[in-house]
């Protein structure tokens, strides 16, 4: 059936795998970025070091990390605060509303 397939007259080749109908190739991907790299594996780290310097070396990765956090200036934090607290009070109006409603739903069903 393939050589049928073949001898179609179109000349070209039916993909083989679902990647191939996709338009991806199903060879090794491309290199050349960082970010194509394969993560470093567990077992090629080096072997775990003394207690203090195992912390020491936590207490760098941290500050490298916080290094990396775009701090909001002080016009930005205020905006977000002022944001947050009127969100917060609506969504407290909103189910002291709620409950209130409720609360005389059940009071007219039941009575008192």
């Amino acid at each position: 059936m393939a050589e049928e397939r073949e001898a179609s007259g179109d000349g070209q080749e039916r993909p083989s795998t679902a990647a191939d109908r996709r338009g991806r190739r199903s060879g090794p991907a491309p290199t050349g970025g960082a970010k194509d790299r394969a993560t470093a594996l567990r077992d090629a780290r080096p072997g775990k070091g003394s207690l203090p310097s195992r912390i020491a070396r936590f207490l760098r990765e941290v500050v490298a990390e916080l290094q990396k956090v775009i701090w909001p200036s002080r016009k930005q934090l205020v905006t977000y605060t002022i944001v947050v607290l009127i969100f917060v009070s609506f969504m407290v109006a909103l189910v002291w509303l709620l409950d209130f409603v409720f609360a005389q739903g059940v009071l007219f069903l039941f009575g008192n």
